[in-house]
Parts: C-alpha cells; structure tokens; sequence
C-alpha cells in the first residue's frame, strides 16, 4: 500500500460521507475527486513531500513560539516577486519565518479589488512574474526556513475568468457554475435576507450580465462573480486549484471570505452548516496530498461565529484563524483609554482550548472594522451608532488631543457606520507629530506604536506583522492621484515599502530605527522563552492603583517552569500599579520606576510600580 492509499484508507469513511450528503450521492463526482486528489500527491515534488514529513513528525510546530509573520503585497514589498527574492535577508533580519503574499495571481487592471477577482487560478499576474518565479521564490523561502502563505479566493471568480467567459456566452454547464436567474424574482428574494458586503460602493448582490441577458449574483463587487458550490464540479475544480498552489511551494493556504460560499435561500447565506462540510473536505484533500499544508480561515466576524471553523478534535477544520475581535478592541482601548472591553474580550479567547491556533495582528491590508461588543459595552452607557462615530472622529484627529489620521472607508450615514483605514504609526499619532515637527508628539507616538507590538507580541498565536510596520511607515495619500485608487481609501495604507526608510533602521534616533530594534528585541526574547507557546496558561492580571487601573491591563502567562507578567499602559501619562505579586522577577523588556528598590537587572518585587505614558513592561521569573 503506497503513502496515498495509507492516508485514505484513514479518511475514506467520512470523506464519502461529507461529499455524498453535499452531492446527493453522485458517486461518479466523488469518483473523480479521490483521482484528483491521488493525482495531485503523485506529482508533488520529492521536495515538497520531504518537507510535509518533517512537519508531520511534530503536527504542532506551528503553535510554538518561534513563528513570527510578515504580510505584504509583493509589487509594494519587492515590485516583483523576484524582487522579493533579493529581499529575504532583510525578513529574516526581523526573524519572520512566516512570508503572507497578499494575491499574486491573475486579475484584470481596474476590476481586480486588490488581486481578490481572479481570472485565472494557475498564472500569476504578469506584472509579479511567473508560476516559475513563485516556485523559485517557495524554494528559497524553504531553504531559509520561512513559510510561505497564499490567498485562495474561493467565493467567487473575476468576470474575465474562462468560466464566466463561456457563461456569458450562454453555455449551460458553465451558468451552473455561479448563480444565474432568468428574472429577478428569486434575486429579489434573495436580498430580503442577505446582507450587503458593501452597501455604499457596491449596493445589492446580484448583477444583470447584458450579454447573457441574465442576472447573476455578485456578493462583492459585480466584477466577482460567486460560484456555486452545490455543483460538485466546481467544488472539485477549485480544490484542484487549491493544490496546484501547494505544489507549488504554498504551505498555507489563506481561504478567503470562508463563510460566504454556500448559499440558501432564505438565510443570510453566511456560516451555514454545508460550509463547514466544504471546509473539512478540503482540510482532508491537503492531510491526503500535502499534508504540512495548513489552512487559515478568513472569518472576519463575531467570536461565535469565528471559533466553530477550528472545528472539532477529532473533525478539526482550519489549522489557523484571524483574531480579529482584539485587533478591533484593541484600537477601541487606544481611543478610550480603557481596557475593559479589551480585558473581556481577552478573557474569553484565553478560555478557548489552546489548541487553537489565531493570527494576531494590529493592522492588515483591511481596513478596521468597528464589530465590537456593545452589550458588553451598553453597561458603561456607550451606543453602537453614536460610539462608532466617536471612535472614527478619534482616529481621523477629529476629537481634541487625538493625534491620530486616519480615513473613512465605505462610510454609510444612514446606519451611522463607517470603517477605518491607516498605518500603525499614522493611527498612533507619529504622522502628525512630524507634519508639526514636534519631537514630543514623535516620542509618544513611538512609544505608543512599540506598546502595542509587545502587546501583539504577548498573546498566544502567531504575530503578524504589516510591512512597513517595522520602521513605522506613514500614511501614502498618493493613491488619491491614481484613478484605479482614488475611490478606495484602504490604499492609504497600502503604500510601497519606502526603502530608503528601511535603510535608516539602524540609526537609533530615528523613527524607523527605535521601532525595527524595538520590534527585533521583542521578537527575538519571544523566540528564545517557551512561555510564549501556543500551550500556556494565560490570565488577566487584576490590578489595583490609583483608580488608574482602567488605564493598565495585565497579562500573565505560565508554561514549564517559565512565568510572565506583562502590563500595558494605554494612558498617555505614568500610571501606578499594584499587583499583588510579591515574587522575584526580572524585566525582560520594557520600562518601570519601581517603587521598592531595585536597579535594571536585578531581581524586584512587582508588586507596586509606575508605567510610563504609552510604557509596557515584561517581567519574567523562572522556576526551579
């Protein structure tokens, strides 16, 4: 019995289950499916399977503390992606061994919603390079040690895509390939009960195709054609184009707007039930043919919803998802000053089982989204409507003493609601305190920007980085001058990489070189204490002091023998904090005034200190 059969034999029984209750039981589709999947492990390189034994050897390498991400869109980061070949050294310089490319594959100028409207799965947008330049780009990535992470954009195929193509056309077989409607009477009943993704830059889920002279529906934009994965054929076709780009070198594989890609009438045709049978399937598809792949659900909603994709032990479905609720809370504590929400929102992830694996991350490619807890948050007298709109003026550098600037995106006055774009540094007030000139607006913007990585840095899971985040790159307005761009303001986050910034990272006393050595120390002690693994103990810390504990959190996290305290000043000025903890520890990283004594590196009581404005501290004790 070869490797394949061996695996099969393991996954036959519920794999036939899951396909034929999807697919009323056409065994000939399911048939073909296991070909495909037999096919695909017999042409992956000797190389690649190499590479899936070494991480089969230890199925939880990547819930270690070693993993450190960068994202970056390779035009912006390297302009090619043999542009980011000549670039590794300066990612492994900040310790990433965890490479996310945003799209790279091919999508038509103008309709492409940033690489997310693919017109063909298997070539590579032409102005990156090749299929061969991804492959070279994987290898050398692997000879580094780095993993390299794709976009699968699964809902939904660029209007220019060959199956759109023939759709329009009028072939039958291909229209049942996406969702086309002679009238619009079950579009109409569609819409009663389904969102709008955008409901100011693209209003409504169906669009008329004039040359099909029918409708079809577009959850996205109407250049995004949603495919309909009832049709076995398609969930056959894309999975064989998932593990394409595996055998290319991709180790994981980001599925994209994951819950969206079922429909039903009736509902609001997010999260249903045969989704996560679609998901499992293609976790089983990568254990057969590649099997140190992993997968990584982009689920951007509420923690209900977001936590059923890890699926269960012994029916596990994605390997990693985003943590996106304390990115949001995250920000929502540096507009208040209070970390409350924060605290409680932290308090239920560090409840979940530690085998599941989230990405934290301060800012994205995304815009912020404000989808908070506002029960949670009613208790305190905040209004959803009213808050957000506060929360959008903070970050513009509407309110007074807000030094942030950001922009608006998809902003919708009739519900009060917008999103927020903008760099790390520009949200944390460094862009303003250099357009003024004002070292102490610099200061404190830095210090706030380095506050909340060690704070990215402290929690369980896999820290990912933006890039330019590591010299603190500004705001880029010059996508308003581009009119491919100029409508779309999450650009103003999405500027190339400056390279002349980077090339100030080892001066100290600039911008650049306090946040890389910075982000490089805290990322290298991280690295070198298992404390910070996936498998820790992990709890609040409650803090007293002053009245000014709304202002401080407190992380504590515990594994073999190795104890962390962490604060967090989310105050522009000192703060007090008792602990309680009267053991011995040693600051690791950060800046304190202890109250009792002490000198740096000795062993102190962090029992009672002062944190500067925007400070942190990590305080480490290890036991016998």
């Amino acid at each position: 019995m070869d490797r394949f059969d061996e695996r099969l034999s393991g996954y036959i029984d519920e794999m036939k289950w899951l396909y034929m209750e999807l697919y009323h039981n056409d065994t000939q589709a399911f048939d073909y499916f296991v070909s495909m999947l037999r096919e695909y492990e017999q042409n992956r390189s000797s190389t690649l399977k190499a590479w899936d034994r070494e991480r089969t050897k230890n199925s939880a390498w990547y819930k270690d503390n070693k993993r450190f991400g960068m994202l970056a869109y390779a035009d912006c980061f390297g302009e090619t992606l043999a542009g980011v070949r000549s670039h590794l050294d300066y990612i492994r310089e900040l310790s990433v061994n965890y490479l996310h490319l945003m799209p790279v594959l091919k999508s038509p100028k103008g309709r492409s919603d940033g690489g997310y409207a693919v017109s063909d799965f298997r070539s590579v947008d032409e102005k990156l390079g090749t299929m061969e330049d991804l492959k070279k780009l994987t290898q050398d990535c692997h000879e580094k040690g780095i993993s390299v992470c794709l976009d699968f954009v699964m809902n939904h195929t660029s209007e220019d895509h060959e199956w759109a193509v023939r759709a329009r056309e009028g072939d039958p077989a291909y229209q049942e390939r996406y969702f086309f409607y002679d009238s619009w009477e079950i579009p109409n009943a569609f819409e009663k009960t389904m969102p709008q993704v955008f409901p100011t830059t693209a209003p409504g889920n169906f669009t008329f195709c004039e040359e099909a002279g029918k409708i079809v529906m577009t959850t996205f934009y109407p250049y995004q054609w949603d495919l309909n994965y009832r049709n076995p054929v398609v969930f056959n076709d894309m999975t064989a184009n998932m593990l394409f780009l595996c055998n290319q070198g991709v180790d994981i594989v980001r599925l994209d707007a994951t819950p969206y890609i079922w429909k039903t009438l009736g509902t609001s045709c997010r999260n249903l039930p045969e989704v996560h049978s679609l998901v499992r399937l293609m976790r089983i598809a990568c254990e057969l043919v590649c099997p140190g792949t992993l997968l990584l659900g982009e689920i951007v909603m509420e923690p209900k919803e977001v936590v059923p994709y890890f699926g269960s032990v012994d029916r596990p479905e994605c390997h990693l998802l985003y943590n996106v609720t304390t990115m949001a809370s995250t920000w929502h504590t540096v507009a208040t000053k209070d970390v409350r929400l924060l605290s409680d929102q932290l308090s239920k992830v560090f409840s979940l089982p530690k085998d599941y694996v989230f990405l934290n991350y301060l800012r994205c490619h995304d815009d912020i989204g404000w989808g908070l807890d506002y029960p949670f948050l009613r208790q305190f007298g905040v209004e959803e409507v009213a808050h957000k709109r506060f929360l959008n003026d903070y970050f513009r550098g509407y309110c007074f003493g807000s030094d942030a600037r950001g922009e608006l995106y998809n902003d919708d006055p009739g519900l009060g609601d917008a999103r927020l774009c903008g760099t790390t540094a520009s949200l944390c007030g460094i862009e303003a305190g250099e357009a003024e000139k004002n070292p102490e607006k610099v200061k404190q913007g830095i210090a706030l920007d380095i506050m909340l990585h060690a704070f990215l840095l402290t929690l369980s899971g896999i820290p990912i980085l933006y890039s330019g985040d590591e010299i603190g790159q500004l705001n880029d307005a010059s996508y308003r001058e581009d009119p491919e761009k100029s409508a779309d303001s999450r650009y103003i986050h999405r500027g190339s990489l400056d390279w002349e910034s980077v090339g100030k990272r080892k001066n100290r006393k600039s911008r650049e070189g306090q946040i890389f050595a910075a982000i490089r120390k805290l990322t290298r002690l991280r690295m070198a204490h298992k404390v910070f693994c996936n498998a820790a103990d992990t709890w609040l810390i409650p803090l007293t002091g002053d009245g000014n504990d709304q202002n401080v959190l407190g992380i504590g996290r515990y594994y073999e023998g190795e104890k962390l305290l962490a604060f967090f000043n989310f105050h522009p000025e000192e703060r007090t904090v008792s602990t309680g903890e009267t053991e011995q520890y040693k600051e690791l990283a950060g800046s304190v005034s202890l109250l009792s004594g002490g000198s740096s590196g000795e062993a102190v009581s962090a029992e009672r200190f002062r944190i500067s404005g925007y400070g942190f501290c990590w305080f480490h004790k290890r036991f016998p």
